[in-house]
């Protein structure tokens, strides 16, 4: 099987208060906003480089606060991918309404945590690959 491209990556935090990381991140640091869902705000960072910081609460996985996300059109693939090569995948790709996503979840050797993911709202796709191209 060949291995489907991931299309971006974003590195996920979790934070105690969205509107002074707003202020650090987009203001002085000076990163520009590409997605803003509410809780959850995703900014680049350089080329090809994505931050998404959210509010604690959304952080159901991680208990360090940081998540690896790799964005891809080819969930399903992934998921049958990582199963055939007895990856311990906790649950089966689920769409996320809140976020309007589909994903799953699994753990690296050490315990980092990865998210597999789709973008199911054109608008949000097409902001991504707008800044990079």
């Amino acid at each position: 099987m060949k291995l489907p491209n991931f299309e971006h990556q974003i590195t996920f935090i979790y934070v105690n208060d969205l509107g002074v990381s707003r202020t650090f991140y987009e203001e002085i640091m000076g990163f520009q906003l590409v997605l803003d869902q509410g809780s959850c705000r995703i900014v680049r960072t350089g080329e090809g480089g994505y931050l998404g910081y959210c509010t604690k609460e959304d952080n159901p996985q991680s208990r360090e606060g940081i998540i690896l996300t790799l964005v891809t059109s080819k969930v399903d693939d992934w998921y049958e991918y990582l199963l055939e090569r007895q990856v311990r995948l906790p649950e089966v790709p689920k769409t996320n309404p809140k976020y309007a996503i589909y994903h799953f979840f699994l753990k690296d050797p050490d315990g980092y945590v990865l998210e597999i993911q789709q973008f199911l709202n054109p608008a949000w796709q097409e902001g991504l690959d707008q800044v990079i191209g």
